[in-house]
């Protein structure tokens, strides 16, 4: 009895499972009201779904937009600290250069010389160049005395015109000047003749940037393109640093002694470092 039962439960089932999917298969068309509505409800989704997929899609590009700023930050600061990183050690390339030509100058210097060369960086430069002063980190506290000759690899750029506790202010070659009495004359000769007649580089031409080499006796042994170095007879420039190279020779003003114009060795501007040459006192 049982068992007719479930069969017949079983049986029910099937029979309404059939019966609703004829039903479903077999619906008759929606009416007008149904379809209207449907209609109607669709066309509101649209409505609202169109503004409301807008206004997503623009908070979402705000958000990239955000995203691409803060990458564009990271790497222009990135960009920046490699500039900044590049241009130190470009400077520090070129100091490291500057200073190895420095010390092979010094040595070569040596074997000539007993001079010692203290190198001095300059701290400050006037850019007038009617009135230039050149200021250097080493004064009265490093040993550095006032006419002290001052230099570069290339050659003599002046002397130490005023000294204070730990600065010195230089007088470069440009300053010279016949007229004034705190100009000092650089007593000079050719080299590889020291020991013919020399004369005295008194005063610096600005229009041609050469300096002018007076009271020369004699110029049968110079000739254009000869180095010009120090002699030592002034008492204030040591002997044997180069000054210049000669460019023209001529009559001095009484046409008794010779007029020699010198190109310098060395530049007068964007000077980083020097030498300040101190020779050793006699005993």
């Amino acid at each position: 009895m049982g068992n007719k039962r479930l069969i017949i439960l079983m049986f029910g089932l099937v029979c309404f499972f059939i019966l609703m999917g004829l039903t479903l298969g077999n619906r008759a068309p929606m009416t007008w009201p149904e379809k209207f509505v449907k209609d109607s409800v669709s066309w509101t989704q649209g409505l609202f779904n169109k503004p409301a997929a807008s206004i997503a899609g623009f908070f979402e590009d705000i958000r990239q937009l955000r995203v691409i700023y803060e990458e564009n930050k990271t790497l222009k600061l990135t960009l920046t600290q490699y500039a900044r990183d590049t241009q130190r050690l470009n400077e520090l390339e070129t100091q490291n250069k500057r200073l190895m030509e420095a010390l092979g100058f010094t040595e070569r210097q040596r074997q000539a010389n007993v001079y010692t060369y203290r190198i001095a960086e300059v701290v400050s430069a006037d850019p007038d160049p009617y009135n230039s002063t050149t200021t250097i980190n080493l004064g009265d506290k490093d040993g550095i005395k006032e006419n002290m000759a001052v230099m570069t690899v290339d050659g003599l750029v002046g002397r130490v015109s005023k000294v204070s506790g730990f600065h010195s202010n230089v007088q470069l070659l440009r300053e010279i000047n016949d007229s004034d009495n705190n100009s000092k004359a650089i007593a000079v000769t050719v080299k590889g003749n020291e020991n013919q007649p020399f004369g005295m580089i008194e005063s610096y031409d600005p229009k041609t940037g050469e300096l002018v080499m007076n009271k020369v006796e004699q110029a049968d042994d110079m000739k254009v393109g000869d180095t010009i170095i120090t002699s030592g007879m002034g008492q204030v420039f040591p002997k044997g640093i180069e000054v210049g190279t000669i460019t023209s020779i001529g009559p001095g003003e009484f046409g008794i002694t010779y007029k020699v114009m010198v190109k310098p060795k060395a530049s007068f501007s964007h000077i980083r470092e020097v030498f300040v040459v101190e020779v050793p006192e006699v005993k």
